[in-house]
């Protein structure tokens, strides 16, 4: 993981949840994070790692990601054993 990712996971970790973190360096981190992480319909994506497996929505027109996104996203990564 780069000094980029680090820093992505430490702002998906901070409280309260931020606002202004952008779904590309959240799709960078997880794949960082060994994550397979597939297309579904529309703007799904599909990520599973450490056999945790979720559906995120890609925001948009936006490119950054709104607290309640952020906030799964922790969810996620708490639940996959990934720790800042």
């Amino acid at each position: 993981m780069n000094k980029k990712q680090r820093q992505t996971l430490e702002k998906i970790f901070e409280k309260p949840e931020r606002s202004d973190i952008t779904w590309g360096n959240i799709e960078t981190l997880f794949v960082a994070l060994g994550a397979e992480i597939s297309e579904g319909r529309g703007s799904r994506v599909r990520v599973a790692l450490n056999d945790v497996r979720a559906v995120f929505h890609r925001p948009h027109p936006e490119r950054v990601t709104n607290k309640a996104a952020v906030k799964s996203v922790r969810r996620f990564l708490q639940e996959a054993g990934v720790r800042p």
